[in-house]
């Protein structure tokens, strides 16, 4: 792996030991949550856990403690703050994270690049897994090659996670020779559902460059027999670009420094980046899986905390 200065590491880059540390992030989230000052949804629903045969008790507000195994995405997005499951009997529910490093996401403004917001996003969700009691996999690919990690219940597993995840994000670089490959994502969606076969969590973690209906039916496939959460990462940049400053973007081979300072350069790039991320929010929204928004302004900790404890579905 490159050598890494440490102003860089999650900012820039991440490390495994960057990664490693989230551990302790992700023991946070499940004992102090933040919980809501809302009334719960009232009454019982019908419900079922996939293929597992468990007893149904109820859906309830999600609590400091609760696995977030048992969140029922679809009632917590209704409702606007998390609710779980709860069944008679506790079972194994592996996930398994989709996480995109390729050069569009080698992008940021702000705190950090969008590919360490998606690889700090997997990290977290890995961690409460394994202390969970779950397992954890992923399937992690950049540009040209897909890394795919089988899930398992073990510590060792999760840091196999986290050096992927690091060795694949480290290869990220502005002079980098690969070419965007919008297609990649559905490539990693098909390793996806090789690995998802039934009652998985799926997490996908990406700026979803490059989706279209062929996405929409691999996320569906993909929902048929599993769980499946949308996570967009975005740079604020997407809904307004600066006032002043340069930034110097590339698609691999060819650069170009960009002048916010300048009218005429600032006011179309600021609608197209618009345009394209509520295109990008629609189409996702299509799938009919919960979307939620992770932006490189805001900690990452604090956003998945907040995801944790009170749900708000990004639109345009």
């Amino acid at each position: 792996m490159a050598d890494i200065a440490a102003s860089d590491v999650g900012t820039v880059y991440v490390t495994p030991a960057h990664l490693a540390r989230m551990e302790y992030d992700a023991r946070r989230l499940r004992a102090t949550p933040h919980r809501p000052h809302h009334s719960i949804l009232a009454g019982r629903h019908a419900s079922r856990l996939r293929g597992r045969g468990l007893n149904f008790d109820e859906i309830r507000a999600y609590v400091p403690g609760d696995d977030i195994r048992h969140l029922d995405w679809k009632v917590s997005l209704r409702v606007g703050h998390a609710m779980v499951r709860s069944y008679t009997e506790e079972r194994d529910r592996p996930t398994l994270y989709v996480v995109d490093q390729r050069m569009s996401m080698f992008y940021g403004t702000r705190r950090a690049m969008k590919s360490v917001v998606a690889a700090e996003v997997a990290a977290l969700g890995a961690w409460m897994a394994f202390q969970a009691g779950d397992r954890a996999g992923a399937v992690i690919f950049d540009d040209t090659d897909i890394h795919s990690i089988r899930a398992h219940r073990s510590r060792s597993r999760v840091q196999a996670v986290l050096g992927a995840l690091a060795q694949s994000n480290q290869a990220l670089r502005a002079d980098s020779p690969a070419r965007i490959n919008p297609g990649q994502l559905d490539a990693a969606l098909r390793a996806a559902l090789h690995l998802a076969t039934h009652d998985y969590l799926v997490c996908i973690v990406s700026d979803f460059l490059g989706a279209d209906e062929q996405t929409l039916k691999l996320i569906r496939e993909l929902a048929t027999h599993n769980d499946v959460i949308a996570a967009l990462v975005f740079d604020p940049s997407a809904r307004a670009i600066p006032d002043r400053g340069t930034i110097v973007v590339t698609e691999g081979e060819l650069q170009v420094e960009l002048d916010f300072d300048r009218k005429g350069i600032r006011e179309p790039l600021s609608a197209m980046f618009n345009d394209r991320l509520e295109q990008t929010v629609d189409l996702v929204q299509r799938c009919g899986v919960p979307t939620l928004a992770i932006d490189t302004e805001q900690p990452t900790l604090l956003q998945v905390a907040r995801m944790l404890g009170h749900f708000a579905l990004m639109r345009g």
